[in-house]
């Protein structure tokens, strides 16, 4: 019983599995073959062992940099700055936006001891300094990501680069990585200027 309970307890500690879900999809794996399984297990390690940041924005990849940095097709005149990995996934999946992308890594959370110091902040800037036209902040609609985005915006605006943040079609509170493609591309199309 101490396979089961420690996978059933390894399950749990991911983000959005309670204890049951955690016991269903134990359960799950038992009743398969050793070959389902083992493909998962296989899949973990490879995504441990293979996946890293891109040097250039932060972005998980298996190159460095990664393929949106290395394409000579996007604009690398407009950096589009996201809270993570999985901000960026979702943009790109609606085939709208055009630029590259830059991972802050999380958002500034005082509360949470997370400061400037403690994102792919300073990065950021000196990026700027390659040409850089206009920098979209698109930091999820709370408390921290507008923090976040009006901090960026007091520190690039100074540097004479056009700061725009997404059009607030999702809701305050919500996540991007929620969110359907037409609200996010709505809130793409409608970005602003960001006071400051």
């Amino acid at each position: 019983m101490d396979a089961l309970e420690r996978l059933i307890s390894e399950f749990a500690k991911l983000p959005g599995i309670g204890r049951k879900t955690a016991q269903r999809l134990t359960f799950f794996l038992l009743k398969e073959d050793g070959e389902r399984a083992s493909s998962l297990a296989e899949a973990i390690l490879a995504l441990k062992e293979r996946i890293r940041y891109c040097s250039v924005c932060f972005n998980i990849t298996e190159e460095d940099p990664c393929p949106i940095c290395r394409d000579p097709r996007r604009d690398h005149s407009t950096i589009c700055v996201v809270e993570e990995s999985g901000d960026l996934m979702v943009i790109e999946r609606l085939g709208v936006y055009k630029g590259v992308y830059h991972v802050l890594g999380g958002v500034l959370s005082p509360l949470d001891g997370v400061g400037p110091e403690d994102l792919h902040i300073r990065e950021l800037l000196e990026r700027l300094k390659e040409g850089v036209r206009e920098v979209i902040l698109a930091t999820n609609p709370t408390v921290e990501g507008e923090a976040t985005a009006l901090y960026l915006s007091r520190l690039i605006r100074p540097l004479g680069i056009r700061v725009s943040q997404i059009a607030r079609g999702i809701p305050m509170g919500g996540d991007i990585e929620l969110a359907d493609e037409i609200t996010l591309t709505r809130a793409f199309e409608g970005r602003r200027e960001v006071e400051g």
